[in-house]
């Protein structure tokens, strides 16, 4: 969004401030839960779509219907001469798709796992152009539905919140997601604190704040502060691996410590120098994620 654009958006939500705190509210939700245009992709991100083309053709792609909206859900089988080792589910951040995943894909791959990756609403082959936290729990509830019980839920980014958020059942209405694990990697603890950091940067005032965190409550059945993650998987106490880089700019490392804070069932392993999106290509990083669930001796389909 150009300076200018943010410019005139600031100056039409401080005057819904004033006159109409409750449209400005919606319309700041609306915005936020706006996802990019999934055709207009950007030099990296297309040359990155070119090179896993290969790996995208030996998947199955399935078609759900969620809500009413498409939601692919790309099926990779194990190796051939792999025994079976059960299934995992892998889910993308914002602005990303399954091959941005293809390094943890694989890894599972040769280990034996079947893996089931899904786009979340709006990104990737999946229809639309909103995202919730809501919508993104519905599809890997239907995920799991089709394809689950999992042996884990490896999520990056966003991905890792809803990953907690559908294992949990947060979402009223939503049963939680059967999974033996969590692999979270350069997660959000916090959606009130992401919600914090889009109200400062629109300069929203504190009614339109409350009007737009009011839509959460909404959808979700439960007020926007319930959103934790930590808080969530201190009252559900499944195993899980928290993936962090000192070093990442997106995601702040205190949302891996927060996690790591749940209890002892939270393992927190540190990945110095690997940012916010190398993390995803790291080799070791891959291994990590793999034995946490692999040497459990899971063995669910």
């Amino acid at each position: 969004m150009s300076s200018i654009g943010v410019k005139v958006i600031r100056s039409l939500f401080g005057a819904a401030e004033r006159i109409a705190p409750g449209l400005g509210g919606r319309a700041a939700f609306e915005l936020f839960c706006r996802t990019p245009n999934p055709r207009r992709l950007t030099d990296g991100e297309k040359k990155a779509v070119a090179r896993a083309s290969n790996f995208m053709d030996e998947a199955r792609h399935h078609r759900l219907d969620v809500a009413g909206r498409c939601v692919v859900v790309h099926e990779f089988r194990p190796r051939e001469g792999r025994p079976r080792a059960g299934t995992v589910l892998v889910l993308h951040g914002w602005r990303s798709r399954t091959e941005y995943m293809k390094s943890l894909i694989e890894t599972y791959r040769d280990a034996g796992f079947r893996v089931m990756a899904l786009d979340l609403p709006g990104h990737g082959g999946s229809q639309g152009r909103r995202l919730t936290m809501v919508s993104a729990v519905r599809a890997a509830h239907a995920a799991g539905q089709w394809f689950g019980p999992f042996a884990a839920v490896i999520g990056h980014s966003f991905g890792g919140a809803v990953a907690v958020n559908a294992v949990v059942g947060s979402v009223a209405g939503i049963p939680p997601l059967a999974a033996s694990r969590l692999v979270l990697i350069a997660a959000p603890d916090s959606l009130p604190e992401v919600f914090e950091r889009f109200g400062h940067y629109l300069k929203l005032g504190p009614r339109t704040r409350s009007a737009a965190a009011e839509q959460v409550r909404r959808i979700a059945g439960r007020p926007l502060d319930d959103f934790v993650g930590s808080r969530f998987l201190a009252h559900t106490p499944v195993p899980t691996l928290v993936v962090h880089a000192p070093d990442d700019r997106e995601v702040s490392p205190e949302n891996a410590e927060m996690y790591a804070s749940a209890g002892g069932h939270v393992r927190l392993h540190w990945a110095p120098g690997l940012g916010h999106r190398r993390i995803l290509a790291d080799p070791a990083i891959a291994a990590e994620a793999l034995d946490f669930v692999a040497r459990q001796g899971v063995t669910l389909h």
